[in-house]
């Protein structure tokens, strides 16, 4: 974790954060604050980590605009502004990922289609800014023990690990989110390209979570050898981004004649119409089973570990509330995707080098310009990108994030944190899990309470 490699976490100029309350809030020293937060402290590195998202974003996204026809430019405009946007208040790699409960909901329901989409995304923005502006969510916040937090954690990074196996191993119908067969060893999209693309990540990233790669050259100073030199050389190579440009690369190989197909200019934007209908089901089918995520994955879960990794950041479950919220109260209505921060994104782009808000601000950009020039013809090219090499990089996510847990050290915390994470996997439901752990927490805390009192001179 980043409290065990402070070399690795960017320290905030004191200058631009202890101001007095009469130019707290100046133009300029909120411009300063910005530029601060969106300064790169290595340029290859937080370019490699902008990369480290994308294992999530691109399968859920390009599902749903083949199989929904959701509007991918209009989706890739909004997430860029949300992306360049937190990266500028947060000051660290805050991801902005699609909402999975309501991606899955209309994946597997034909019914389900953009009306809803957007009406649970509105509903789920509003309840989120309420619980926020209320200060209600700091409160749950502050209620909800770690092994709990740090056993969805632990949940939602096996679900990526596994997912992203799959990926590896079986060819996928996307849109339909189904597995046809055993993945071919050659080929485009082979496992031999996804495990050589898995061996190459090791042998630069390996196990590290800190700029190991600047430390190396720095002590190596002057006199460093041959040998030395090669190794900081392959060390300090942007092994995500790589990776990702090679995919890139293999689509247009895989299908050349689609570069007539692709169209520039950006897709056309229009309010979504919402009947009554679409909004009995978008909250029935959508919200209700996407709020329990949001509130525990969203924010406490990305709030408990922007601490572990940014411990000099202020982060609030308030704040990181009302930016999920408002983010889909604004973009929902012309039919960009549902989103949210996520701790899988979050834990990927710090895995992969990403370790101020420009980092996330890059992304941005790409997604931005993607959106303008491109528009929803980029979806041609989504669809021959080799979904191995998405499983790749959503493995590193979901080990990033599943390591989170290796701060509990006490057996009756990591008791509750296996039976939060065993429920979550099984039942396919971290709100279930949630409970399940909650539960378990109380019981224990109620049996040594009462130990206490009943045989106070007894040890446990």
């Amino acid at each position: 974790m980043a409290n065990q490699n402070p070399s690795s976490i960017p320290i905030s100029n004191p200058e631009t954060i202890q101001t007095d309350q009469t130019t707290g809030f100046s133009a300029k020293v909120i411009v300063q604050k910005v530029k601060t937060n969106l300064v790169l402290r290595s340029k290859w590195a937080e370019l490699n980590g902008a990369i480290g998202d994308l294992g999530t974003y691109i399968p859920i996204i390009l599902s749903l605009t083949l199989s929904k026809n959701l509007n991918l430019g209009t989706t890739l405009i909004f997430t860029g502004i949300y992306n360049i946007l937190t990266g500028a208040i947060y000051g660290v790699p805050m991801p902005v990922q699609p909402m999975k409960s309501i991606a899955a909901e209309a994946l597997k329901d034909a019914s389900f289609g953009v009306p809803e989409i957007m009406a649970a995304g509105i509903l789920t923005g509003g309840v989120l800014v309420v619980l926020g502006v209320t200060r209600l969510m700091q409160l749950v916040y502050t209620l909800i023990p770690l092994s709990v937090v740090r056993g969805i954690q632990l949940a939602q990074g096996l679900s990526f690990a596994f997912t992203a196996v799959k990926y590896m191993r079986k060819t996928q119908d996307l849109p339909k989110s189904k597995a046809l067969g055993d993945r071919n060893w050659l080929g485009l999209d082979g496992l031999v390209l996804a495990i050589v693309c898995l061996c190459f990540i090791v042998i630069v990233n390996g196990d590290k979570d800190d700029d190991g790669c600047e430390k190396r050259v720095e002590e190596d100073g002057r006199n460093r050898s041959r040998v030395s030199r090669a190794k900081s050389v392959v060390f300090s190579l942007p092994s995500a981004f790589i990776v990702f440009v090679l995919g890139v690369v293999l689509a247009f190989v895989r299908r050349p004649e689609m570069v007539h197909e692709i169209k520039f200019g950006p897709s056309s934007m229009e309010v979504v119409k919402l009947s009554k209908h679409a909004w009995k089901k978008g909250f029935v089918k959508g919200t209700i089973p996407q709020l329990p995520l949001s509130i525990l994955n969203s924010v406490i879960g990305v709030c408990k570990l922007s601490k572990d990794l940014f411990p000099e950041k202020d982060f609030s479950a308030t704040s990181l509330s009302v930016s999920v919220g408002l983010m889909n109260l604004v973009g929902s209505w012309f039919g960009a995707m549902p989103c949210c921060h996520g701790a899988g994104g979050l834990a990927g782009q710090y895995k992969f080098g990403g370790r101020s808000g420009g980092c996330v601000a890059i992304l941005g950009g790409a997604k931005l310009v993607l959106g303008l020039v491109l528009g929803s013809s980029l979806a041609h090219i989504l669809r021959q990108f080799p979904v191995g090499i998405l499983g790749v990089l959503l493995l590193f996510a979901g080990i990033e994030l599943a390591t989170c847990c290796r701060d509990i050290n006490s057996k009756q915390d990591s008791f509750v944190m296996l039976i939060c994470t065993a429920v979550s996997l099984v039942g396919s439901s971290a709100a279930l899990g949630f409970l399940c752990g909650m539960i378990v927490y109380v019981l224990l805390r109620l049996r040594n309470w009462t130990s206490d009192k009943l045989f106070p001179d007894m040890g446990p």
